[in-house]
């Protein structure tokens, strides 16, 4: 991994820069589409097929429901088997081994679970690709004339592998007429750099700190299972939103301007805002593609609340084929709907401080659902945040904490828009040109040495 991630840094991604702008604009888009096969078939040689397949379904897809238009009953034929297709595909590769495990809970089935490789972000993908078809369909996006473009859309490695979910209707026009620039390529290479320090320095730290407090061999107490916790909730998101940077800061450098998928979720006084701000291309995708379609708030509110359970359960399930991930899922849409029926004027009426409070315990608690794919452990952490038996906090989980103070306080604050409000005041003064290029050669420096030395783990929602 450590030889992989220096090769990308300082062999793959130069040369396909230099390539990519010596190659004539008109080409540009083959090049791309080409390479981008190349970046995913280095980790899944085999199921570049699977993808190629899942872009052609999609390309002919909306070519047939462009045709059919304006006719909205003879568009739906080619948009349902297309919709069925990308679900069937993702249902078997990500989905199978659960739902043979939960038929195996009949007392009359005995099915062996199948291993089933799952590819790198199929998840993803897919996702995008549905979007394309729908969008046609709605009139919300124009078709695809040329199958590298789309393929290009589909396969474009910045955001391929972990997101964010780029939406056709949001690229469409910059997959034939953008128009790259300096000043975009040095605000991407900033924000990649940004991006990078993110994961490497602070979400692998905070993940060892969590690893370390899980691997005592006494319980923590309450305080060492808080700290834990609180460590895995930084690590997810510094090491999602440092890997959208990092898809956002390259594809500035390739002329694309993706939407931004982070705004500092966890600085959040509710739940419903915290979901406007974490992970904001999945939750576009869900209200958009689902939640509407079904009837969203448009039906009655016995209506609205099947609608988001059903968005809930989905988004649960979407992260993985894990009861965990269902219960998660439904967790969040348990609260959402109290929120909105109950809790809202409350809410609003209350101190920002204790509001503030009340939505860091709820996705501090969601993180938990979230990790423990043991339900019995799951059940075991959630007691022993609470438990008192065992005292505040343990030596050895004192000792880890005194180790991972200092980075564990710059995660928290790095977490709040503070240091980006400060940059945004001074980013006019002269000085600030060279303050920034330190900062990014800094960054850069640590983080290389950082994947040197470390054990170091891949991004999390690459599982995704």
């Amino acid at each position: 991994m450590v030889f992989s991630s220096l090769i990308f840094l300082f062999g793959y991604l130069p040369l396909v820069l230099l390539v990519y702008y010596i190659v004539p604009r008109k080409g540009r888009n083959i090049f791309l589409f080409f390479i981008n096969l190349l970046f995913y078939g280095w980790g899944e040689p085999v199921l570049v097929t699977l993808m190629l397949v899942s872009i052609v379904i999609n390309y002919i897809g909306g070519y047939f429901v462009e045709k059919r238009k304006p006719d909205k009953r003879r568009m739906r034929l080619p948009l349902a088997l297309t919709c069925i297709a990308d679900i069937g595909i993702l249902a078997f590769f990500k989905y199978t081994p659960l739902i043979c495990e939960t038929l195996n809970l009949l007392p009359f089935m005995n099915i062996s679970v199948p291993e089933i490789s799952l590819p790198i972000g199929i998840s993803f993908y897919t996702f995008q690709t549905m979007s394309y078809v729908i969008d046609v369909y709605r009139d919300d996006a124009p078709v695809s004339k040329s199958l590298v473009n789309f393929g290009t859309y589909v396969a474009l490695f910045p955001q391929l592998i972990a997101g964010p979910i780029v939406r056709y209707k949001d690229v469409a026009y910059q997959l034939e007429h953008r128009e790259e620039t300096l000043e975009q390529f040095n605000r991407g290479v900033k924000l990649f750099m940004v991006g990078l320090g993110k994961k490497v320095i602070i979400a692998n730290q905070m993940g060892a700190m969590w690893d370390a407090m899980l691997a005592t061999t006494t319980p923590n107490g309450v305080l060492g299972n808080w700290v834990g916790i609180i460590g895995y909730t930084l690590q997810i998101y510094f090491d999602f939103s440092g890997y959208s940077d990092m898809a956002c800061g390259l594809g500035n450098m390739l002329g694309f301007e993706f939407l931004k998928n982070f705004n500092y979720p966890y600085i959040s006084k509710s739940v419903t805002e915290f979901w406007r701000r974490w992970h904001i291309s999945l939750s576009t995708w869900f209200r958009e593609y689902v939640y509407i379609p079904l009837g969203g708030n448009r039906k009655g509110v016995p209506r609205q609340i099947i609608n988001l359970l059903i968005v809930w359960f989905c988004t649960g399930l979407w992260h993985g084929a894990s009861y965990n991930f269902i219960l998660w899922g439904m967790y969040y849409g348990l609260i959402l709907i109290i929120e909105k029926f109950v809790l809202k004027k409350l809410l609003d009426k209350l101190p920002s401080a204790i509001s503030h409070v009340y939505t860091i315990f709820v996705f501090i608690f969601g993180w938990v659902i979230f990790y423990f794919d043991d339900m019995g452990k799951m059940g075991d952490f959630i007691v022993g945040l609470f438990n008192f038996s065992d005292g505040l906090i343990s030596a050895d989980a004192l000792v880890i904490l005194c180790r991972y103070a200092v980075l564990l306080a710059v995660a928290v604050l790095a977490s709040t828009p503070l240091m980006t409000t400060l940059y945004l005041k001074l980013r006019d003064k002269g000085f600030m040109w060279v303050l920034e290029t330190v900062f990014c050669v800094v960054v850069m420096v640590i983080s290389v040495a950082a994947i040197v030395n470390q054990s170091y783990n891949p991004f999390l929602y690459f599982r995704f």
